[in-house]
C-alpha cells in the first residue's frame, strides 16, 4: 500500500510527511523523488531513522519516539525529565499516538529477536519455564 496516508498526511511504508521528505531530500541532495514510490519512501524514511539514531547516540527508544513525534518534542520531554527507566519514560510520553507507536515498535522488535535469534529465544525459554503457556515462546 505505497500510497497509504495517515491523518497527518504521512505517506507510504515509512509514513513520511511531505514536509519532512522535502527537508530530507534537500539535505541528501535528492533532486527528484515520489513519496508514494516505495524505493524513495524507504530511502527517505531510513535516512530519518539513521539521523535520529545519530542524534540520540544510538538510543533506539529516543530515535523511534523522535521519528514519530519529531526531534523537537523529544528534546522538550528530555528537558522536562530525565530519561531514567525506559519503561517509565515511555509511559510518560504525553502523546498517546507516540507512546503506542514506541510500544508497538519495541514489542515487534523483541518478537523478531525471539523468533529469529536463537540466543534470545533460549533466554526467553529459560526465564519463562514456570510461566503460563501463553507466555512461553
Amino acid at each position: 500500500m505505497s500510497n497509504i496516508r495517515s491523518s497527518a498526511n504521512a505517506v507510504g511504508l515509512m509514513q513520511v510527511t511531505p514536509e519532512t521528505a522535502k527537508a530530507v531530500a534537500k539535505r541528501i541532495n535528492l533532486q527528484t523523488y515520489v513519496l508514494d514510490n516505495p524505493n524513495d519512501n524507504v530511502n527517505l524514511g531510513t535516512w530519518i531513522l539513521d539521523e535520529t539514531h545519530s542524534n540520540y547516540k544510538n538510543n533506539s527508544l529516543l530515535a523511534v519516539a523522535s521519528y514519530n513525534a519529531g526531534s523537537g518534542k523529544v528534546a522538550t520531554w528530555l528537558d522536562e525529565r530525565q530519561l531514567g527507566d525506559p519503561d517509565e519514560f515511555i509511559e510518560s510520553i504525553p502523546y498517546e499516538e507516540t507512546r503506542d507507536y514506541v510500544k508497538q515498535v519495541f514489542s515487534n522488535y523483541w518478537n523478531y529477536l525471539r523468533l529469529y535469534n536463537p540466543q534470545v529465544n533460549q533466554q526467553v525459554a529459560k526465564y519463562s519455564k514456570n510461566q503460563p503457556i501463553t507466555l512461553r515462546p
